[in-house]
């Protein structure tokens, strides 16, 4: 998949230096993919490519509650199943002991 640009460690960006130039952090993403923006030495976002921003929400929006990703016909994972040979059953109280 062709993304327009080479794939590097994300850029740094203070977020005054970021504000000062954001067509230089846009062109940046374009050219090198993901720019951080840090406020007072803290990472706080990232900028990122449309496109990649499209893939990464992409299956989030499917469904609008949890509700309906509950509901949803299609499997949410595997269900892990003990191994047959280990698999024993408890003997069963007995509950009408005298």
């Amino acid at each position: 998949m062709s993304r327009g640009y080479v794939e590097r460690e994300p850029t740094h960006w203070q977020v005054q230096e970021a504000k000062a130039k954001f067509s230089a952090v846009l062109d940046a993403v374009e050219e090198e993919g993901p720019q951080i923006v840090t406020r007072r030495g803290v990472e706080t976002a990232v900028i990122v490519p449309i496109e990649q921003w499209r893939l990464l929400t992409q299956h989030q929006t499917k469904y609008r509650s949890v509700k309906e990703w509950l509901l949803a016909p299609e499997a949410r994972g595997e269900i892990p199943l003990p191994d047959r040979k280990t698999f024993r059953l408890r003997p069963l109280p007995d509950l009408f002991e005298d």
